[in-house]
């Protein structure tokens, strides 16, 4: 699906805020980039922030422009590396490698301000309790569970399994809100309901909760996970942009 342009809007007045620029920053620095004609991945064309008090160094593509935070060491280094290059987690390792340059990686973005509603086979038990989200977590791998946070997402909404006579939880999807603007997503699924289309339920059923309070839906995936990224495409969020970061010190 596509998005509206002013839910394009609405998504870089969040990160804009996110990133401590100014709220215009992107809209302007789009509207610049197409009245001049000029390559939107050459490096003279980024945004950028001196924070020399920073604890990481965060690269940004959204829509087509880039922004560069962090010390005014890292900006310096980065000054001549194109948009395609700073994009890749292990660039900007090897500009902080010095300062202690470690973690976080390489997510893709997705975003979405209307979705198809999944439709279950059957009737389902879907709990709203942080209890039911806790048992799900202690069933999955865990570094699916940190990659997803489902701790730090407010809203959770965990579909129990229709059959067994103990409460078991098999999938949640989740969401909170995210500079007052976006419901920031995301999916936890126990291994053997997994490739079922569960977790596209999941999904769903936070997706449409989030709309209905009137968010605009992003999703954040790690650039390696294929079946995040594959389930986003599949729900039918749009592709938005690259967020790459790495801690200092």
């Amino acid at each position: 699906m596509t998005l509206e342009p002013t839910s394009a809007a609405i998504i870089q007045l969040a990160w804009a805020r996110h990133l401590g620029l100014d709220d215009d920053a992107f809209a302007g620095a789009a509207a610049t980039l197409a009245a001049a004609g000029a390559d939107p991945g050459d490096p003279g064309t980024r945004i950028t922030r001196v924070d020399d008090s920073a604890r990481a160094l965060v690269f940004l593509r959204l829509f087509g422009v880039s922004a560069l935070i962090g010390p005014q060491w890292a900006l310096d280094a980065a000054a001549a590396i194109p948009d395609t290059e700073l994009a890749q987690h292990v660039t900007l390792l090897t500009l902080t490698r010095s300062h202690g340059g470690h973690g976080l990686g390489s997510s893709a973005l997705f975003f979405a301000d209307d979705l198809p509603l999944q439709q279950p086979s059957e009737d389902l038990t879907v709990s709203h309790g942080n209890p039911e989200a806790i048992s799900l977590e202690g069933l999955c791998p865990p570094d699916d569970v940190n990659e997803v946070g489902l701790q730090s997402l407010e809203h959770r909404f965990t579909i129990m399994h229709p059959e067994e006579e103990l409460p078991t939880p098999v999938a949640c999807g989740a969401y909170s809100e995210w500079e007052g603007i976006l419901a920031n997503m995301g999916v936890l699924v126990a291994p053997p309901w997994r490739r079922r289309g569960i977790g596209r339920l999941a999904a769903s059923i936070a997706a449409h909760e989030a709309l209905a309070a009137g968010l605009t839906l992003q999703w954040k995936a790690d650039v390696s996970n294929t079946g995040a990224l594959a389930m986003a495409r599949s729900l039918g969020f749009a592709t938005g942009g690259l967020h790459a970061s790495v801690l200092l010190g």
